[in-house]
C-alpha cells in the first residue's frame, strides 16, 4: 500500500550513494590507468624495444640497405604490440612497420642522446606526453660500441588516449547531468511528501493545543492523502463527540431540573400543611415517586454510559423464573400508562418455560427503557401491547405502541448514543441514550434488539434473548 512513499524514501536514501559511488569509480579508474596500466604498458614496450635492439645489432646490413631493413621489420613486427621504426644515428627514418609511414622515410625524428643513456645506464628513453606513452627509443650499437641507429617503438594506443579522454569527458558530463536530474527529481518528490506531511503535523499540533483546525485538503501522493483523510475523519469524530458532550450537558440540566423542581414543590407543599390532607398527601407522594422513578432511570442511563466509556460491563447471570420476574416489572409502568390514559395490554404465551438464564436487573433495565419510550411517544387514548413468548431457543419480548412510529431512514440511527428520531425531537425529555443502552445490554446477553416495522404507524421493538447462556459468560 505504501509502495510509492517507500520508493521516494529509498530514492532519497540512495541519492548520496548515487553521488559517492560514481566518484569512487572515476577515481579508481584514474588510479588504475596511471599507476597500473601505464606502468605495465611502459615495461612491456620497453622490454620489446630492447629485445628488438639487441637483435638488430646483430644485423649490420639492415642499417645500410633499406631493402634488408624492410625484410627485418616485416619479420619482427608481427610479434610486437607496437609500431616498429628503424632510425639512423641522425634520427632519419629508414623503415617503418606501418605502410602508411612510407612518405615519412627520410624524415628526422627526435632521438635521445645515446651517450647520456649509457652514462645513466638506461637502456631506453620513454617519451610521455600528458601522462600518455607516445614512443620508446633504444640506441643500437655495433660490436665496436659505435652508434649505428635507433629502434623506435610507437605506442599503438597513443591515438586512443585522446578518444578515451573525450569519452571520459562525455561520461562525466552525462553523470553530472544525471546527478543534477536525480537531485531535482528527489527535491520535487521530497516536496510532494514534505508539504502535506507538514500541514498534517501542524494541524495535529493545533488540535492537541485545543485549537479548532479546519479539514485538510487532500494533496500529495496516495499515502499522504490517506493520512489526511484519516485526520479529517478524526476531526469529524472529535467534533461529533464535542457536540454530543454539549447535548448531554444540556439534556442533563433539563432532565435533572424538571424532576428536582417537582420534588421541591411537593416537599414545600407537604411542609406547608398538605400533609394534613390525606388525599393531597397521597397525590403528592405518588408524584414524588414518579419523579424518583425518572431520576432512577436517568441514573441508570448515566451509569451505563460510564460503563461504555470504561469498556466494562458487570453481568450476574442466574436462573430466573420468567413469569414472576416479568409480572413484577409491570405495575409501575401500567400505572404511568393509566395516568396518561393509555391502554396497556399484556400477552404471555402459555408455553413459556419456567426459567431462563440472564441478569434480571440488566434485563429489567432493558424493558424499562422500552416501556418508558412507549409511554412517552404514545398519545393519550393510544395502546401499548406487551408480548412475551418463545422463538425457537430464545425468549421474545415485544413492545408495540400506537405512537407516530420511526421512519425507515432512522431505523439504525435511533440505536446510536445521543441520536433521536424526528418524533423524539418534538419532545424535550430524554438524552437519546435509552435504546443504545438497551441494545448494548441485550447484546451482552448474546441476544439482539431490533426494530421490526419501521415506517408503519407505531413502533414495534423486539428483544431476542437466549434461554441459556454459555458457561463462560455465566
Amino acid at each position: 500500500m505504501f509502495k510509492s512513499l517507500r520508493s521516494r524514501l529509498i530514492l532519497n536514501a540512495l541519492l548520496p550513494m548515487l553521488i559517492i559511488l560514481p566518484a569512487i569509480g572515476i577515481l579508481t579508474t584514474y588510479l588504475l590507468e596511471t599507476q597500473v596500466f601505464l606502468a605495465n604498458l611502459t615495461n612491456e614496450i620497453t622490454r620489446q624495444a630492447v629485445l628488438v635492439a639487441d637483435t638488430a645489432a646483430s644485423y649490420i646490413e639492415i642499417w645500410q640497405d633499406p631493402v634488408r631493413a624492410q625484410e627485418f621489420v616485416s619479420r619482427i613486427s608481427p610479434g610486437l604490440t607496437a609500431k616498429l621504426m628503424l632510425l639512423d644515428p641522425a634520427g632519419r627514418l629508414i623503415v617503418s612497420s606501418d605502410p602508411a609511414d612510407s612518405f615519412l622515410v627520410g624524415q628526422i625524428f627526435n632521438v635521445p642522446d645515446a651517450d647520456m643513456l649509457m652514462t645513466q645506464e638506461m637502456p631506453a628513453e620513454v617519451n610521455v606526453n600528458e601522462k600518455k606513452i607516445t614512443d620508446i627509443s633504444v640506441p643500437v650499437f655495433n660490436n665496436r660500441g659505435e652508434l649505428i641507429g635507433f629502434v623506435r617503438l610507437a605506442n599503438p594506443l597513443a591515438n586512443i588516449y585522446g578518444r578515451s579522454q573525450n569519452l571520459r569527458r562525455v561520461l562525466v558530463a552525462v553523470l553530472a547531468g544525471g546527478l543534477l536530474l536525480g537531485i531535482g527529481l528527489s527535491w520535487i518528490l521530497g516536496r510532494q511528501v514534505e508539504k502535506p506531511l507538514r500541514q498534517t503535523t501542524q494541524a495535529a499540533f493545533h488540535l492537541a493545543n485545543g485549537d479548532q483546525p479546519t479539514a485538510l485538503e487532500l494533496s500529495g501522493p496516495q499515502e499522504t492523502r490517506m493520512l489526511q483523510s484519516a485526520f479529517n475523519t478524526l476531526l469529524d469524530r472529535l467534533q461529533t463527540l464535542e457536540t454530543s458532550r454539549k447535548r448531554l450537558l444540556a439534556n442533563l440540566v433539563h432532565e435533572l431540573g424538571r424532576p428536582l423542581g417537582a420534588l421541591r414543590s411537593a416537599s414545600q407543599a407537604l411542609l406547608g400543611g398538605a400533609v394534613n390532607d390525606p388525599q393531597l398527601s397521597r397525590e403528592l407522594l405518588e408524584g414524588i415517586d414518579d419523579e424518583l422513578v425518572r431520576l432512577q432511570g436517568l441514573l441508570n442511563e448515566l451509569a451505563h454510559l460510564h460503563e461504555q466509556v470504561l469498556g466494562s460491563l458487570d453481568m450476574r447471570i442466574q436462573s430466573v423464573e420468567i413469569r414472576a420476574w416479568f409480572n413484577s416489572l409491570l405495575p409501575t409502568w401500567q400505572r404511568l400508562a393509566a395516568d396518561k390514559r393509555i391502554t396497556w395490554k399484556n400477552q404471555l404465551a402459555d408455553d413459556l418455560p419456567e426459567c431462563a438464564e440472564f441478569d434480571p436487573d440488566r434485563m429489567a433495565q432493558v424493558l424499562a427503557n422500552l416501556f418508558s419510550n412507549a409511554i412517552r411517544y404514545t398519545p393519550p387514548g393510544g395502546t401499548i401491547e406487551v408480548r412475551l413468548e418463545t422463538s425457537g431457543d430464545r425468549l421474545k419480548f415485544s413492545v408495540q405502541d400506537s405512537g407516530s412510529g420511526i421512519q425507515p431512514e432512522e431505523s439504525q440511527q435511533v440505536f446510536e448514543p445521543f441520536k433521536r428520531g424526528q418524533a423524539a425531537q418534538r419532545l424535550p425529555e430524554g438524552m437519546g441514550l435509552g435504546l443504545s443502552i438497551a441494545r448494548d445490554l441485550v447484546q451482552a446477553h448474546g441476544g439482539n434488539l431490533v426494530l421490526e416495522n419501521p415506517g408503519q404507524h407505531g413502533s414495534l421493538l423486539v428483544v431476542y434473548l437466549p434461554l441459556k447462556q454459555p458457561a463462560t459468560e455465566a
